[in-house]
């Protein structure tokens, strides 16, 4: 006879028996029963913020994900990381930070980059590299990976420049979590262009913006759509005609618990729960936040 996990209650994502008991979104004290002496706690990091107001602005990288076993003893407080917050000024943008409870740690993802085509990379066990290579090792010990591939922590999407008509380049990695899409710049007047989008996986990056550099441009941009989770959507970009657009701002990457938010003319929109934000495009855009962290404790 065969059992499948979907129907039967004895499969499920944490060790068998253990429940669900405590939720932590922001960091602070933790009282746990007398005689629990081990805990199954999941970490989610925060992720990335969108890169802010300027010609190329790419998505933020995603929080990590992490699972095991940690001790009690020692573990009084538990740390949740706060999502990077987005800016209109043109500089690269904040990163998320780290969420831990006991031995259990994941990290923030990294904020998107204004002047370069590449993504905020994904977070694993540590902080992730700025631009688009990910973070050094997750937390299982398995190596970061960059563009176009498939890894645990995932780089961000590079797009480069060209002159095709929707033009992508380069998509971030799938994984688990994942990192932002990379910004395109078009080169051809006439033709409409459109920036990545953020890497799918859980947790996933945002998408990256568009622009056109070509004499008297009259092309549409369009924003990157943040990056489709396994559970949730990441928001969708917005379109704008060159030379002087109202949108092209980029969306929100799909979290560990929610799904990413659309872009709002040229603001970027926000991620889900871990989730990278979305770019912002040009003429005062604002990047979108990256998503807040989450721990869960299972005994």
């Amino acid at each position: 006879m065969t059992v499948s996990i979907y129907n039967n209650s004895s499969f499920a994502d944490v060790p068998y028996g253990l429940k669900l008991q405590q939720t932590f979104t922001s960091s602070g004290s933790v009282t746990i029963p007398t005689g629990i002496n081990r805990i199954y706690a999941v970490c989610i990091g925060g992720g990335g913020a969108g890169a802010s107001s300027a010609i190329n602005s790419s998505g933020g990288g995603a929080g990590g994900y992490s699972a095991g076993w940690t001790f009690v003893t020692g573990s009084s407080t538990v740390t949740v990381g706060v999502g990077g917050t987005g800016s209109s000024s043109a500089a690269n943008a904040a990163n998320g930070t780290s969420s831990q409870y006991g031995m259990v740690f994941a990290g923030g993802g990294s904020g998107g980059l204004t002047g370069a085509s590449q993504g905020g990379g994904a977070a694993g066990a540590i902080t992730a590299a700025t631009a688009q290579a990910a973070s050094t090792a997750s937390y299982t010990g398995n190596p970061g990976v960059s563009g176009n591939t498939i890894g645990y922590a995932g780089g961000g999407g590079n797009t480069g420049s060209g002159s095709t008509a929707g033009l992508t380049g380069n998509p971030a990695p799938v994984g688990v979590s994942t990192g932002g899409g990379g910004a395109t710049t078009q080169t051809t007047a006439a033709n409409n262009t459109t920036g990545a989008a953020g890497g799918r996986g859980l947790i996933c990056g945002g998408g990256g913006t568009a622009w056109n550099t070509g004499a008297s441009p009259t092309g549409t941009i369009t924003g990157g759509a943040g990056g489709t989770g396994d559970f949730y959507a990441g928001g969708a970009g917005t379109t704008g005609t060159m030379p002087t657009p109202t949108g092209g701002g980029a969306g929100g990457g799909a979290g560990y618990t929610s799904a990413g938010s659309a872009a709002s003319g040229t603001n970027g929109g926000n991620g889900g729960s871990g989730g990278g934000g979305g770019g912002a495009a040009v003429f005062g855009g604002t990047g979108g936040n990256g998503g807040n962290g989450v721990v869960f404790l299972y005994y």
